[in-house]
């Protein structure tokens, strides 16, 4: 590979500049006039929005495209629980691979350069999800990287999650990237606890050596403490990096509650995913007022927290909807949050890169970091805010430098 030079190109800030890429794939100069000399290929892109290419920091692949298939009456999270327990029997490897590299070949075509999948893993789907995703890891290795996070069923303490427990220890041994679970449900099926479950699936982490990330207080219990957990957890001596997904309860606590649980997210280094897709469909049923039902993004931004968000559930019984495509949820960010469109577009590239550890700086205001990989993407727009509101169809995509083939 050459270096290659990315002229005129419009930034997030509203500047045009120059970006050299490497021959090792990573931005090695952004600004005006750059001329590296002759042996060197040029890109002209004016006209141009240049962005750091999306992440998606948080999937479920393997229940891609079913919601004509997978029907949820009650439109609630129990209720697409209860709709895909009772369809398993439905669900093979073969056709769960099929629906799943669909939507990865989506998210590539629409800017995305990673996604993190959640695999579903019980004792009544046992290594379907796992095995599928794995396939489909390797089809679309070319196009996007996919990671996959065992998200072990429930309850997985006392005598009741004997089964769960080795499964999910199989699951690591056959293809899963990190270790998932779902604590605040815990007490569903069974009697443990949520701190119970947490020292359960930290300690298999441990056992593996792998990262985190758990489906982390989906409710609007306000007394809901996975969150609080997690942080002692990992303020006690665990070492691996950890993201909680969700963590709907805090935004249902007071102002005081948010920000002594922040402080001791931000200390304690973990990324918090928001999920705006999903769980506005399905908190707040029956709740008068009906709460917006996201987590505390103000409070966790203030205390430092690396917050990314995320698409989630890809039209199926969590979420009838969603295009696979980072400018929604952008948009969905600015309008529940209020943050503005460079802060929503940085949780859904930089923020959500960090949090699967690929990227280690903040991004600067024109969303250009030197020496980071130069994953990228570029639309017809005028500025970000317009980029967010139109969601341009043209789109070039550049991953580690090389500008990516049709998907």
């Amino acid at each position: 590979m050459r270096q290659r030079l990315l002229r005129s190109a419009g930034t997030m800030d509203g500047t045009h500049v120059d970006v050299l890429v490497d021959v090792d794939g990573t931005i090695s100069e952004v600004g005006n006039d750059l001329d590296p000399g002759p042996d060197v290929d040029r890109i002209d892109l004016d006209g141009w929005l240049l962005l750091p290419a999306a992440t998606e920091p948080h999937a479920h692949l393997d229940k891609a495209f079913l919601a004509e298939v997978v029907h949820n009456p009650t439109g609630d999270l129990i209720g697409a629980i209860e709709a895909m327990r009772r369809s398993r029997h439905l669900l093979t490897v073969d056709e769960t691979v099929e629906r799943a590299e669909r939507a990865a070949r989506r998210m590539a075509a629409n800017g995305y350069c990673a996604v993190r999948t959640h695999a579903d893993l019980t004792t009544e789907h046992g290594l379907t999800s796992i095995e599928a995703l794995t396939e489909v890891r390797r089809r679309v290795a070319d196009l996007i990287d996919v990671e996959i996070v065992a998200l072990c069923g429930w309850p997985v303490t006392g005598p009741g999650g004997a089964d769960q427990r080795q499964l999910l220890r199989t699951a690591m041994q056959v293809g899963a990237d990190l270790v998932g679970g779902v604590p605040h449900l815990e007490a569903h099926g069974g009697s443990g606890t949520i701190a119970e479950a947490t020292d359960f699936l930290l300690s298999v982490a441990d056992e593996y050596r792998r990262p985190v990330d758990l489906h982390t207080d989906e409710t609007l219990d306000p007394t809901a403490d996975g969150l609080d957990v997690l942080a002692s957890n990992v303020l006690g001596g665990f070492d691996l990096p950890v993201t909680a997904s969700h963590c709907v309860s805090l935004g249902q606590r007071s102002a005081d509650d948010q920000a002594r649980t922040a402080v001791r997210v931000a200390e304690a280094g973990i990324s918090v995913v928001a999920l705006p897709h999903t769980n506005l469909f399905l908190q707040g049923r029956g709740h008068a007022p009906m709460p917006r039902a996201l987590t505390a993004v103000e409070a966790l931004r203030t205390a430092g927290v690396n917050v990314a968000a995320g698409a989630d559930n890809l039209q199926d019984p969590f979420n009838p909807l969603g295009r696979a495509c980072p400018f929604e949820t952008a948009g969905l960010m600015m309008l529940t949050t209020h943050v503005s469109a460079s802060d929503a577009w940085a949780m859904v590239s930089n923020h959500s890169a960090r949090a699967l550890g690929r990227a280690e700086s903040p991004m600067p205001a024109n969303g250009l970091v030197v020496g980071e990989r130069a994953d990228l993407l570029a639309v017809r727009a005028g500025s970000l805010r317009e980029a967010i509101a139109e969601a341009p169809g043209e789109r070039r995509v550049w991953r580690a430098g090389l500008e990516r083939a049709e998907t």
